[in-house]
């Protein structure tokens, strides 16, 4: 019987999971090769241009990655590669920024 429980109790929280994800406009997916990285972090006008509060990932061999869940509209964003600000190289699109650098910006349309 407990076992029962605690399977409906997990099949919950996973479906709020789905709920959530599937509410989701648009899963973006940013890539930055940075061999030499310890940690990377994306800050953008989507998290208030807040350096540590999404990280990238390390998927092996330098390659760092970031599923962000955004609603539609136009996002200015940069890396932050060891406490280092560093361009897209991928970027479709920059547009200048007030501190002399560029700001990568992502375009997340309706589904």
């Amino acid at each position: 019987m407990k076992l029962k429980q605690k399977g409906k109790r997990m099949a919950t929280k996973h479906k709020a999971k789905s709920d959530k994800a599937a509410g989701c406009s648009h899963c973006a997916c940013l890539k930055l090769a940075h061999p030499k990285a310890r940690e990377v972090f994306i800050a953008g006008s989507f998290n208030d241009w807040q350096l540590a509060a999404t990280p990238l990932r390390s998927v092996g061999d330098g390659n760092w990655i970031a599923e962000l869940a955004l609603p539609p509209g136009r996002y200015e964003y940069r890396f932050v590669v060891d406490g280092q600000w560093v361009d897209d190289p991928a970027a479709k699109a920059t547009v200048a920024n007030p501190f002399g650098g560029l700001n990568a910006v992502l375009e997340v349309r309706p589904v």
